[in-house]
């Protein structure tokens, strides 16, 4: 048939004899092609100046595979690195390697809560805000719960007190209180307690331990963690650990786990919040010093290779100068939230 129609284009044409024979032309164009049909050979694009090569790129994700790392977010990777003089890329490029190896994902969704009249609360130092919650801990039996008390300074995120204790309760709270003030040196008309409304934090025994250390006191608005936000977060940050265990089998157990963790917090942990700092060097004043060091390192990286950056010296994350609890709607405009 094809024959045919070939036979006759050559003398009428390829329109009038697709007519004249009943035959689509898309189909006779389609049936003159060699089959199968030729793939397009896709054009091959050069590596931009930036990137890294294939065997940078394989040390870079076998540094994330490692057993000191794999637990790590490349923020604190790339922070912990930096301060042992290593530089291998940017944090952006530590997600891109593991993108294009389907390691990344969101852990899980974030709650919205509605709109209400908000405390606002600023710090410019360490020791002048506080927050603090209590969190439940499982114990070894179904409806046993032991409770974690923490007092977190909002500024440089430094856990300044913990306790585990086997009850919720106002005197228990009153002791810690104190005990935590007395331990930071807190004097009267210094420091803002900032807490939820839990029962402890509300009580009237908690509220004259504030009034006789001159301490402000605030509470979060009802059922609003976002009020709350820098407890929340390092309670997050507790029980996502991939070490926290489903329960604990007794009182000393939690006591050990979080002497364990909240060494760990910090002195090792790279805060995102705090420029990739730990929570201690903000709070005693190294930051700074060490933020000079990383300013050296990334310096000698740019010397080394100034193609695989974007036109300037890089530079290492800023130190918080001002952290706020719901700052006004004039802070956020002009960019001066931290």
């Amino acid at each position: 048939m094809m024959t045919n129609t070939q036979t006759l284009a050559n003398d009428v044409g390829i329109q009038p004899a697709c007519k004249a024979l009943g035959i689509a032309r898309a189909g006779y164009y389609r049936a003159c092609k060699p089959w199968p049909f030729p793939k397009k050979k896709a054009r091959s694009r050069p590596a931009p100046p930036r990137a890294l090569p294939k065997d940078e790129k394989q040390t870079v994700l076998d540094l994330l595979h490692s057993e000191r790392f794999v637990d790590m977010a490349p923020q604190e990777i790339y922070a912990t690195l930096l301060d042992e003089g290593k530089y291998h890329c940017s944090i952006r490029t530590m997600y891109r390697i593991l993108q294009e190896n389907n390691e990344v994902r969101e852990r899980r969704n974030q709650l919205r809560h509605p709109k209400y009249k908000k405390p606002e609360l600023l710090a410019t130092e360490p020791n002048r805000v506080w927050s603090w919650d209590i969190t439940k801990l499982l114990g070894p039996r179904k409806w046993s719960y032991f409770y974690l008390y923490v007092i977190l300074d909002i500024f440089s995120r430094y856990v300044v007190g913990w306790m585990v204790a086997d009850r919720e309760s106002a005197k228990l709270a009153t002791k810690f209180i104190q005990e935590t003030c007395d331990k930071q040196d807190i004097q009267r008309g210094q420091l803002t307690l900032h807490a939820d409304r839990g029962s402890s934090m509300k009580s009237k025994a908690v509220a004259f331990l504030l009034a006789d250390l001159g301490v402000t006191k605030t509470h979060s608005r009802p059922y609003t963690s976002d009020d709350n936000p820098f407890s929340e977060s390092q309670f997050k940050t507790l029980k996502y650990r991939p070490e926290f265990p489903d329960r604990f089998g007794c009182i000393q157990d939690a006591r050990a786990y979080s002497q364990s963790f909240f060494d760990w917090y910090n002195k090792e942990h790279r805060h995102s919040g705090i420029g990739l700092f730990t929570p201690e060097a903000v709070h005693y004043g190294r930051a700074k010093e060490m933020r000079e060091q990383r300013k050296i390192i990334l310096r000698e990286a740019y010397a080394a290779h100034p193609e695989r950056f974007v036109r300037k010296v890089p530079e290492p994350a800023p130190l918080p100068t001002a952290v706020w609890i719901n700052p006004p709607e004039q802070e956020k405009k002009f960019g001066k939230v931290h």
